[in-house]
């Protein structure tokens, strides 16, 4: 079975039916004595050491040629047995690759020596920990995250920190790791290492490798995928929707500077001599291995590393999490219109899945392999309705967890332990998307809500007394319209010489949520709020976070609060960082400040009519306030941008729902001025939080970090870019900021094309990721943020959502605590040079401005830090790391829930619809399939016409054209006429060009008719569709950057995960 990809693997087969086993072992009996030949001279070749042996010593051992997998050995155990003793293709020494030899894990092998038959092991055991530990100190294994490709689940890579490509796993070299696993990988010899897709690029270890947008427009407060590689015809392969991130490159890693020390001599690496003795001197095993692979990825650098598991780490959290639907044994089914075709046969194998005990589960994510189900686990209802051969069963949509995946099966044990309801619905996939990333919405415990306080609580008089009182400062929010939970509120004051004060107000959370209580926990353990359109998952109890701390207008509340004094050029001239008491006049929306700040008198009376104004303060104060802040900001965004900054806005989808909650229509989301008025505030708070706490507490800061994008992937965007007459800077963020500039000015009269441009930016981005500083702290440059190009950045402006910014708070508590008994103790040193103007400014050594290193490492600052540090219990150094990674791990959950919840959202819109005809930009051609980019749905799709009845395919690959024209002979036959072509249905919607005939009538309300379906747009709200796209014609000639009318439609639901199809339109006498 072809498989896309760099890799062609064979896809495992199952192991439960005793007769294809036979058959399967005889045809490999015969394939392999036609091939003994062959087999010897690789051998001859590349002789290898000792590698990890056992009864199926070659299955472990990974790919045996570039292009195919090795095979399958069911019930061959006698030669299994025969071929181990012969030396394996592990991830020794040979005379192509320089690495150290694998030991032998005797361990493993003694441990099952006695346990299950022999024959029928597909994998190899995993090793004992205390051997992988060797293998790890000895530079014979790595370590890294098992990542699986979504297009073909044969495919996985890895990333090893200081290897500059991810390592390649594919097929029974995977050893039963799923995705998300922590795993222990050996790496292939370079003969067996396979083709690297793209560009020949040489790779550099010493560059760098969440969304951009995503990470700094999550600043403003507004609460509002993977594919794989294209085949190998397709242009510009690499821009499928969501393939993992390959190739990621760690900055000024140990090992970074390698690469510039090797040079090739008659194609073998070497060292320079003058690097020579940096690089070996106090070297460990495992940093000589990690030269020695950097230097054959130099030296090959269109080579891909392969490689095999060993062994898992740490199980991934997903495995617990897995959705999917029932299936029949032992029959797959593929979609509905498959299960209508079987029929009655699907009703006896149902029956029979009751008499074999097992059932399979069909994961509704590709990335996961299809897994047993004993029936006897399955309630009473459900073996009853096996029994009666009922088909509604396999409607119902399940939540499970994967229980065990030993090496006699090729597919793992699981068991059910929800019923999430029929499929096609949309709550129903609403829930399974929530198990799957293991996002809770259930109500908080009794003992989380006893920590708050009683319901006629107020602040203290205490509070009042020790806080700074803002409550005579013009403060206000701004949010969207529906936003319940404020956490931030921004005031302004005009002061003397056209210096302004600007103030950030942050919702005080970690006054009521302390360490160490129910509550606390719970909100580590949710760690983020979910927003999935019709739904809030909050990360506090809403009492708290839409009552006592939101910063609701009208009434005291208790704040964080960072200050500046910002002079007419920009220039921050002072800054105050402490606790508060504010009082916000009102709630303010974007779109009213838009209104407000952008419409003269005349045009605002109506914006101007709709606030309500608390207080002193009257509509006027605010509205002035208002453009000051436009002002400023506007000043402060020219500055962050001179200074290297980079925006990628890629286009962002809204969903429109009715009175009765279903969705009915979509818009383009554009941000206006107000919100960069509020994103450009929240980043400098953040970045001023950022600065303070990693000077105090170097070792234990929670920070944020942007690695820069990986080398290769932006080599192949900067081809991308000249191939379409696009000059392309990427040498930093600041000269990529410019250029894309400069190309969407170029693009005016081709915003779709800027859009790709945007989206394929955005791909090259690594993901953002919260770190502790004490894990890092011989990397100092590692703790940058590229997008923002400052070198300190951390979250701190939206405590109510994000339980990192608690962390921060109670740091910054410390830091502001150890000032005040540090300053306390050096009264003598406030004030100098008898300056007053800043009592405020006065005695602030660790929060202000100028960070005193001195104060700090003095043995009355050491003692002030310690002692706050243990009264807020900052968390330590390890502790701060684990926090920092289930942060991580939580963010990204949250983010992929939002994203399905979204594409849901849209799937039922479209299913709504039944069909939509509009426009789609062809990205990459090939063979086989090709990628589009659908602008109603800001996402790339593809569409695959290979070996399909009734079309003629014809692709011209030395000029990048594909014909597709109706096959008036005879249908396409797929090779070997195995199986049947595909029906044209599946690829084309194909009308009669008489039936595509308008009348007046219909083109001015702009419904089309098309064999018989009526055609429905959507996305009206801002980009109407007056009329549909018209079809194609054929024979349809295509090439790169084509547009092409396409249909969309809602498919799966019912027995498989929902998703939005892509097909063409098109139109023939031939129908």
């Amino acid at each position: 079975m072809r498989a896309t990809g760099e890799h062609t693997a064979a896809v495992p087969i199952p192991a439960a039916p005793p007769a294809l086993a036979a058959e399967e072992a005889e045809r490999e009996k015969k394939k392999n004595r036609r091939r003994p030949a062959r087999r010897s001279k690789q051998a001859g070749a590349a002789p290898v050491a000792a590698a990890p042996q056992g009864p199926h010593a070659d299955a472990a051992a990974g790919p045996r040629s570039v292009r195919s997998m090795p095979p399958m050995h069911v019930g061959g155990a006698a030669r299994a047995d025969a071929e181990a003793e012969a030396p394996a293709a592990a991830a020794g020494t040979s005379q192509s690759c320089p690495l150290l030899p694998t030991p032998r894990p005797a361990e493993a092998l003694d441990a099952r020596a006695g346990g299950g038959a022999l024959g029928r092991r597909y994998f190899q055991p995993h090793w004992p920990e205390r051997a992988v530990e060797e293998a790890i100190k000895r530079g014979h294994a790595f370590v890294g995250k098992f990542r699986v490709n979504a297009h073909n689940r044969n495919e996985a890579y890895c990333t090893i920190d200081g290897i500059p490509v991810d390592i390649l796993i594919t097929g029974l070299a995977q050893n039963r790791a799923v995705e998300g696993d922590l795993v222990a990988i050996t790496l292939d010899p370079v003969v067996h290492w396979t083709r690297m897709k793209g560009p020949n690029v040489t790779c550099n270890p010493a560059i760098g490798g969440d969304s951009v947008v995503r990470e700094i427009g999550e600043t403003n407060g507004n609460h509002s995928r993977k594919k794989g590689q294209a085949d190998a015809g397709c242009r510009f392969e690499n821009c499928s929707n969501g393939v993992p991130d390959l190739d990621r490159m760690h900055l000024h890693h140990k090992n970074s500077g390698f690469s510039q020390a090797v040079k090739c001599e008659n194609g073998n690496a070497t060292v320079l001599e003058s690097n020579e003795r940096d690089f070996s001197d106090g070297m460990s095993e495992a940093a000589r291995a990690l030269q020695r692979i950097c230097a054959m990825i130099h030296t090959h650098p269109g080579r891909r590393p392969t490689g095999k598991v060993l062994s898992i780490m740490k199980k991934s959290p997903r495995r617990d999490a897995v959705v999917g639907f029932l299936a029949s044994f032992p029959e797959f089914p593929d979609g509905e219109q498959q299960k209508n075709q079987m029929g009655g046969k699907m009703m006896n194998n149902r029956a029979q899945s009751a008499v074999t005990g097992l059932i399979y589960l069909l994961p509704t994510d590709p990335k996961f392999p299809q897994m047993f189900i004993s029936v006897s686990t399955l309630p009473d209802s459900v073996r009853q309705s096996l029994r009666e051969g009922d088909a509604a069963i396999e409607k119902e949509l399940v939540a499970a967890r994967l229980d065990e995946w030993n090496e006699e099966s090729l597919y793992p044990y699981a068991h059910v332990v929800r019923f999430l309801g029929k499929g096609g619905h949309v709550k129903t996939h609403m829930d399974a998307i929530l198990f799957e990333n293991a996002i809770t919405d259930a109500e908080f415990s009794p003992e989380s809500l006893a920590c708050l306080p009683d319901n006629c609580w107020k602040i203290p008089q205490k509070e009042l007394e020790a806080r700074k009182d803002l409550r005579k400062v013009l403060t206000f929010t701004i949010d969207p319209p529906t936003a319940s939970d404020l956490d931030d509120a921004i005031s302004i004051e005009i002061l003397s010489g056209g210096t302004v004060r600007i103030g950030v107000h942050i919702a005080d959370v970690s006054y009521f949520v302390h360490p160490e209580t129910a509550l606390d926990a719970e909100a580590q353990s949710r760690s983020t709020s979910v927003y999935t359109l019709k739904r809030k998952i909050s990360m506090l109890p809403s009492r708290l976070s839409e009552e006592l701390v939101s910063l609701n207008p009208g009434v005291d509340r208790l704040a964080f609060s960072i200050i500046w004094d910002i002079d007419p050029h920009g220039n921050i001239v002072s800054r105050w960082i402490g606790r508060s008491i504010i009082f916000s006049c009102c709630k303010l929306s974007y779109d009213l400040v838009q209104d407000l700040i952008c419409s003269d008198a005349s045009q605002s009376e109506s914006a101007v009519s709709a606030l309500q104004v608390h207080d002193i303060f009257e509509r006027d104060d605010v509205i002035k306030s208002l453009k000051g802040l436009y002002e400023v900001s506007k000043n402060m965004k020219e500055i962050r941008f001179k200074s290297g900054a980079l925006s990628l806005d890629t286009a962002k989808l809204m969903i429109l729902f009715d009175e009765d909650g279903a969705p009915c229509d979509s818009y383009r989301y554009v941000r206006n001025d107000a919100c960069f008025i509020v994103e450009e505030l929240m980043l400098l708070a953040n970045m001023s939080a950022a600065e303070v706490i990693s000077n105090a507490f170097p070792d234990c800061a929670l920070l944020r970090r942007h690695p820069e994008p990986n080398l290769r992937k932006f080599r192949e965007f900067e081809a991308f870019c000249a191939k379409n007459g696009f000059e392309l800077d990427a040498s930093s963020s600041g000269q990529l900021n410019l250029s894309l500039s400069r190309i969407k000015e170029k693009l005016q009269d081709d915003p779709v094309l800027f859009d790709i441009l945007m989206f394929y930016a955005s791909k090259q981005m690594q993901s953002a990721e919260y770190f502790c500083t004490g894990d890092l702290i011989s990397k100092k440059d590692d703790w940058a943020h590229y997008a923002l190009s400052v070198p300190l950045y951390t979250h701190f402006t939206s405590p109510l959502r994000r339980y990192p910014d608690i962390i921060v708070h109670r740091t910054l508590n410390a830091v502001i605590e150890a000032e005040q008994v540090y300053m306390k103790q050096k009264k003598s040193s406030t004030g100098r040079n008898g300056v007053k103007a800043s009592g405020e400014l006065m005695g602030r050594c660790f929060t202000g401005l100028q960070f005193s290193r001195d104060a700090a490492e003095s043995e009355e600052g050491k003692k002030a830090l310690s002692a706050a540090a243990k009264k807020f219990k900052v968390p330590s150094s390890e502790n701060l790391g684990e926090v920092a990674e289930h942060c991580n791990e939580r963010k990204w959950a949250g983010r992929r829930a939002e994203e399905a919840g979204q594409k849901l959202y849209m799937w039922a819109l479209i299913k709504n619809k039944e069909i939509v005809v509009c426009n789609a930009r062809v990205l990459g051609l090939g063979p086989r399939f090709m990628s589009v980019y659908v602008p109603k749905l800001a996402r790339e799709r593809r569409i695959y016409y290979d070996e399909v009845e009734g079309l003629s395919v014809e692709w011209l690959e030395a000029t990048g054209t594909l014909v597709l024209d109706a096959c008036r002979n005879k249908p396409a036959q797929r090779r070997g006429n195995q199986m049947k072509s595909r029906p044209i249905e599946e690829v084309a919607m194909v009308v009669n060009p008489s039936e595509t005939m308008l009348s007046e009538e219909d083109e001015e309300s702009g419904a089309a008719e098309a064999s018989g379906c009526t055609v429905k747009s959507v996305l009206l709200s801002g980009d109407a569709v007056k009329a549909p796209a018209a079809p194609a014609v054929l024979p349809l000639v295509i090439h790169y950057l084509s547009d092409i009318p396409v249909v969309l439609h809602a498919t799966g639901g019912d027995y498989c995960a929902v998703d939005i199809g892509v097909r063409l339109y098109m139109a023939s006498y031939f129908k």
